[in-house]
């Protein structure tokens, strides 16, 4: 099992938004998150800063590399894109975090 964290950053204005988009999240975009080897994914919301803070846990085979060529992962993107910070092409733009603690 691998894990994984990062940053990404909401536009103002746009919480509700977001959660609607993610709580009707598509089914070939949940399959592709599967396939690509994620078993459990979470997000946190910092309402202050409106940064969220994003955890992955990885099957060890994953093919997570492979999730920004899928199709389903450009279009979610492209229907994201108007919440939050993005990068050219509409990919969120992503801070890694560093763990600096895990209990288990």
């Amino acid at each position: 099992m691998t894990s994984r964290a990062f940053r990404m950053k909401l536009k103002p204005g746009t919480v509700e938004e977001y959660r609607r988009r993610h709580d009707e999240l598509w089914p070939d975009l949940a399959r592709a998150l599967r396939d690509a080897g994620i078993y459990d994914y979470s997000i946190f919301l910092d309402e202050e800063t409106l940064h969220l803070f994003a955890v992955l846990k990885l099957w060890p085979d994953n093919k997570i590399a492979e999730l920004p060529q899928k199709e389903v992962m450009k279009r979610w993107w492209d229907y994201m894109a108007d919440l939050m910070e993005v990068e050219p092409g509409n990919r969120p733009r992503e801070w890694p975090l560093e763990q600096m603690f895990h209990f288990a």
